[in-house]
């Protein structure tokens, strides 16, 4: 029987950004920080709060700045040991975990999601892993989105798409899926189409950057066309997949902020600066004297 527990993840970190050019010529986009964390390590967290203890991030050029964020620091260590400053060391020891993998695996082309997630198949091997785009940033309130995803799994080893409610007239910015029943939190997928236009669309469900997938994705994948964009569709290969096996939509308890958008990154920062009370303090202050002025 195959293990229905989720240890490994995969992080599509490969795109160029240009959305948030000229800040990602240089830096990686999933580097840009919200607060004081940058995007990626709000989804590596994520991924570990759900169990997950090996990380595969398929890169491509200008991207070792994510590589080296994960990797040990000696010489900054070792200055803030010398400084005595305890708090900080201690954060910057844990950002990845000791019982916690990391594998880099170079995307030579970017050739869209699907592909970036085919270049992981001989790492996650024979076994049900996560999917993790670091654009989407998800605040899980109660629990982790995927966390909350990969309980769902476990009771029935199917795979896992988290959806949310979009506005109909931005169907054509996502994969939406067809379910059963669109109130219920899980519901088998019936159908799902990349970003269609708002006449085409079979509902108001789009996909948002958190998947729990079957290894049966990776055949899939391998046969999968260029579709929507020039590009491996991941969506394509999932509507592969619908007919080998049950695929549900699941509607996550929280707040996804669009991070790829400026807009989007511009709310998680205020929200997630608000968490903090005189960081909250400042931006109410500052907020009256933008209205006052």
């Amino acid at each position: 029987m195959k293990s229905r527990t989720i240890k490994k993840a995969v992080f599509p970190v490969g795109g160029l950004g240009t959305r948030f050019l000229p800040a990602t010529k240089a830096i990686p986009k999933e580097m840009l920080p919200v607060v004081d964390k940058p995007l990626i390590q709000y989804a590596v967290e994520e991924a570990v709060a759900a169990g997950v203890d090996m990380l595969v991030f398929i890169t491509g050029r200008n991207k070792t700045a994510i590589t080296d964020h994960f990797d040990k620091a000696y010489e900054l260590e070792h200055q803030l040991e010398l400084k005595q400053k305890d708090a900080v060391l201690e954060v910057v020891r844990n950002i990845v975990p000791s019982h916690v993998d990391c594998i880099y695996i170079r995307q030579s082309e970017a050739l869209g999601l699907g592909h970036a997630v085919l270049c992981a198949k001989k790492a996650i091997g024979d076994e049900p892993f996560a999917v993790l785009l670091a654009d989407d940033l998800i605040d899980g309130k109660k629990a982790p989105c995927l966390a909350q995803m990969a309980d769902q799994f476990n009771l029935t080893g199917e795979s896992v798409i988290a959806v949310e409610q979009v506005s109909h007239e931005m169907t054509d910015q996502y994969g939406i899926v067809e379910v059963g029943d669109e109130g219920a939190q899980t519901s088998a997928i019936k159908s799902i189409i990349e970003k269609p236009s708002p006449d085409l669309a079979p509902s108001n469900l789009g996909v948002v950057g958190r998947y729990i997938l079957t290894p049966e994705i990776f055949t899939l994948l391998e046969k999968t066309g260029r579709g929507s964009g020039g590009e491996i569709q991941l969506t394509d290969a999932i509507s592969d997949l619908l007919q080998q096996q049950t695929v549900n939509a699941f509607q996550f308890e929280g707040v996804r902020y669009d991070c790829g958008s400026r807009a989007g990154f511009l709310k998680a920062n205020i929200e997630y600066a608000a968490k903090d009370d005189e960081l909250r303090q400042l931006i109410v202050s500052y907020a009256s004297s933008l209205v006052e002025a």
